[in-house]
């Protein structure tokens, strides 16, 4: 494969870039650190443990990354993490079954009586790189804290189970702007690959080793052409998500006034549903033709059953 144009440094949010700086106990102190600022003094991790088995995890997913990681606080506390990079459908349910997967498997073979349901505080991580939480409708919030409460009042009604969504694309502060390591953190994650220098507002130690590790001169050139590779797949995903979201929008506008035109609010209904299924069978076709998919990976894509896809795939088999 021939070498792409590169920056100085690599991509950190591609599947090899994260792996490489956050995915190993050599360099086990930068996570630490991002973690840590995320919990905003809430939990301070001392130290971290990455599982072997990546238990929760779906190998069908694309472009997944997953951290399963056994944490110790400062004050003796252990608790679990799974950090999750990539867009899925069903993105909350999701995190919510991978979060009852992680407390289920805590159970014991035998002698339940005897643990009594003493596990571990779970905590779901998911850096959103490119894509918006779903339902966020006019939310800009770039950091979404998510924990079991009253839905009266708000009150915690249980602690040990929590997620944070982090949501890149609202993420728009200029180094300037930085003013505690949460944000740099995000910053060097959104820009890293458009940076040329650590400048005076990232000037710490945490930050110039991962400057130091994140140097595209310095990868091997089997890395290179790993990080290559990584780098065109998170490209390729990221033009089929745009492509896919246009053909929605444009689909929702001509429903929406066709609805608009006929005067009815059922029309404008009818005319949504019928318009949103016509854009992603649109997509699942674009997929098609792409010849790079399975079809199981473009009903993720396209956020339809394997079923509908099969069924578009007859349907143009039909019309050759």
């Amino acid at each position: 494969m021939s070498e792409l144009k590169q920056s100085k440094y690599i991509d950190i949010t591609t599947d090899y870039g994260f792996k490489k700086v956050f995915g190993s106990d050599t360099n086990k102190d930068l996570l630490i650190a991002f973690l840590n600022e995320l919990f905003r003094g809430r939990k301070v991790i001392a130290d971290l443990y990455y599982n072997k088995n990546e238990h929760v995890g779906d190998t069908e997913d694309i472009g997944t990354v997953i951290f399963d990681l056994t944490c110790t606080a400062d004050n003796g506390e252990r608790f679990i993490i799974e950090v999750q990079r990539t867009s899925q459908v069903n993105l909350k349910k999701r995190m919510l079954y991978y979060s009852s997967k992680l407390i289920a498997d805590q159970a014991p073979k035998g002698n339940r009586r005897a643990w009594n349901y003493e596990i571990s505080e779970v905590y779901i991580i998911v850096l959103m790189d490119g894509f918006a939480m779903p339902d966020a409708g006019a939310e800009k919030c770039f950091l979404h804290d998510i924990c079991l409460c009253y839905r009266d009042h708000g009150k915690i009604f249980y602690e040990d189970l929590g997620f944070i969504y982090i949501e890149l694309v609202n993420f728009v502060k200029a180094e300037a702007g930085l003013v505690n390591d949460l944000d740099r953190w995000l910053y060097v994650l959104k820009n890293m690959s458009s940076l040329n220098g650590l400048s005076t507002y990232l000037r710490k130690p945490i930050f110039e080793k991962l400057f130091q590790l994140a140097e595209y001169s310095k990868l091997k050139p089997e890395e290179r052409e790993m990080y290559n590779v990584s780098l065109r797949n998170k490209w390729d995903a990221e033009s089929i998500r745009s492509s896919q979201e246009e053909l929605l929008r444009r689909a929702r506008e001509k429903a929406m006034a066709e609805g608009k035109a006929e005067g009815k609010a059922e029309g404008r209904e009818e005319g949504k549903a019928e318009g949103e299924a016509k854009g992603k069978s649109d997509v699942i076709k674009n997929l098609l033709s792409l010849n790079k998919f399975s079809i199981s990976e473009i009903a993720e894509l396209a956020d339809v059953t394997v079923e509908f896809v099969k069924q578009i795939e007859a349907e143009k088999a039909k019309r050759k």
